[in-house]
């Protein structure tokens, strides 16, 4: 597995690196440990955050009620719940391309 990826009682557990004010949201790739995400969102009143987990909804296949921001709410550090998904099909989905 990858270090991003662990697993949590309810589903599978991302740590992220964001980086919002980008041009585009997508993986940029993996940064300390997290995979590193670009997100086209200023960092302002939750807006990134719901970037995010719109973002990941979509390239994920699942609902954004599937997606919960476990911590790091005002940081770019972020530890995000993904319920429903195996920790393979998560790989094979936001893995950076090396």
């Amino acid at each position: 597995m990858t270090a991003w990826l662990g697993v949590h009682k309810d589903g599978a557990a991302l740590m992220l690196h964001c980086q919002p004010g980008a041009k585009v949201t997508r993986v940029v790739g993996e940064h300390d440990g997290r995979l590193k995400i670009s997100l086209n969102a200023p960092a302002v009143e939750n807006k990134a955050n719901e970037v995010l987990i719109a973002w990941l909804a979509d390239v994920l296949g699942t609902t954004k009620k599937q997606i919960e921001l476990l911590s790091g709410h005002t940081g770019r550090k972020k530890r995000v719940l993904i319920r429903g998904l195996n920790q393979n099909a998560i790989i094979e989905k936001l893995a950076p391309d090396t």
